[in-house]
């Protein structure tokens, strides 16, 4: 792999001037879409929700059109974290089946193997995305916390998946500092270079007959007769079945396309970056098992290791002065606090990109007509979800027994100022930094 900013330029699109964008395997531009299409399902939104229905879509036999308004993997699927996480931030699997009783059972099922799902695919197409499956650790920063922990690690059991619970002593050992409490492992999580995985997965529903179109951004849809019908700005694409898979990015390119499912949730800034390379001799000591960690803290603490050694990091501040600066610092902080040894790291890449939020932190799913789905707010937790998601949706619209999907339909609620909201959105930073600091009751 090439660690340059070449491998990632072309003339018509930017990519952000991240890691992933000048570490993954390249890939040309698809052509705009042009013309009349005709499709079985046309697909809107190149990610791993996309990306991931299209390839299930396409090994049922179904003709398949992607549009994208950039590129393959330009929003949130090429610029997050990269950790493969086979849960969700809050929505415990009973509250799921409280919620939704049978559907809800499917889909706490869907996110304790949406690891495994991710990994998997990975193997069957022999993806070159940087992929460890060495487990994800959600430690506890306070003693009050191994408390909730344990209560996770027992639902997660219950339900038949491999969450274990950790000691403040196992903890120092697989972590390599004694910052953290104990708290909850799960084996099957892992990470990837997460534009390299969007690539691979747009090459892999290629090779199934998949067309993608880039830079074709879908101005409408809407059904007519007995078909989808979108259009963009050079084509129209006709289709039996339409995904909708653009989660945060949903009013970002094109506000009117579906202002509904955009309005129900709050676009969050979220901060990713990376050190310099570490030696072996502190890669050895720091993390010696390269799982990916994300802490219990609201004010999230997350960090772990690219395929060269970097720890990959981020963070979040509030205010807008020098916000790239300021949460540089935060972040190699608290690294720093963690690691001593490790010292204050210099960070060389920086950037950012959008994550969907929503009041409850609950995934939502919609049907917005004869087979047409969509789903939003994946509550920073999109790269495994959002992977099975877009298997789930697939089968929805080839064909698969409704009663067997995990896809609870709601109709969207969209927040009644959500403008006001999304300026507002960075102090709910300092709640949560007060809410850290404070022990739950039960």
């Amino acid at each position: 792999m090439r660690d340059d900013a070449a491998s990632h330029r072309h003339p018509t699109v930017q990519f952000p001037p991240s890691l992933w964008a000048q570490t993954a395997p390249p890939r040309d531009v698809a052509p705009a879409a042009t013309g009349t299409i005709e499709t079985d399902i046309a697909i809107i939104g190149a990610g791993f929700t996309g990306l991931s229905a299209a390839i299930e879509a396409a090994r049922r036999g179904h003709s398949v059109t992607v549009l994208e308004a950039q590129a393959v993997g330009w929003g949130a699927s090429g610029r997050n974290n990269g950790q493969v996480i086979p849960v969700l931030t809050a929505a415990e699997p009973d509250a799921w089946v409280a919620r939704y009783g049978d559907a809800g059972k499917r889909v706490v099922d869907l996110i304790g193997n949406s690891a495994d799902t991710l990994f998997d695919l990975v193997r069957e197409f022999g993806i070159d995305a940087e992929a460890e499956q060495t487990g994800w650790f959600q430690p506890a920063h306070s003693p009050g916390r191994v408390a909730l922990s344990r209560k996770r690690v027992e639902a997660w059991q219950r339900y038949g998946f491999p969450a274990q619970l950790m000691s403040a002593e196992d903890s120092a050992g697989m972590l390599g500092s004694d910052f953290w409490y104990g708290g909850m492992f799960n084996p099957t999580g892992g990470h990837i270079n997460p534009l390299a995985l969007a690539r691979g997965m747009a090459r892999a529903a290629e090779g199934l007959g998949v067309t993608i179109h880039e830079t074709s951004p879908v101005d409408s849809y809407r059904r007519e007769g007995a078909a989808w019908v979108l259009r963009t700005d050079r084509a129209t694409v006709k289709a039996r079945a339409m995904i909708l898979a653009t989660n945060a990015y949903t009013g970002e390119v094109k506000p009117r396309l579906a202002p509904r499912i955009a309005r129900s949730l709050i676009p969050v800034l979220s901060w990713q970056m990376s050190t310099e390379p570490l030696g072996d001799n502190l890669r050895g000591r720091i993390l010696p098992g390269r799982q990916a960690v994300s802490d219990t803290r609201g004010d999230l603490r997350f960090f772990r290791y690219d395929a060269r050694n970097r720890l990959i990091t981020g963070g979040a501040v509030i205010g807008p002065h020098d916000v790239a600066g300021r949460v540089q610092r935060k972040a190699a902080r608290s690294l720093a606090e963690a690691f001593p040894e490790l010292g204050t790291p210099t960070m060389t890449h920086v950037w950012s990109g959008y994550i969907g939020m929503n009041w409850d932190r609950f995934p939502r799913v919609h049907q917005i007509g004869p087979d047409g789905w969509a789903w939003a707010a994946c509550n920073g937790r999109g790269v495994a979800f959002g992977t099975a998601m877009g298997r789930e949706l697939a089968r929805a619209v080839t064909g698969t027994d409704p009663r067997e999907l995990a896809l609870p339909a709601t109709d969207p609620q969209p927040f009644p100022i959500q403008g006001v909201l999304r300026h507002i959105a960075p102090a709910y930073l300092a709640w949560l930094k007060r809410k850290d600091l404070s022990e739950p009751k039960s």
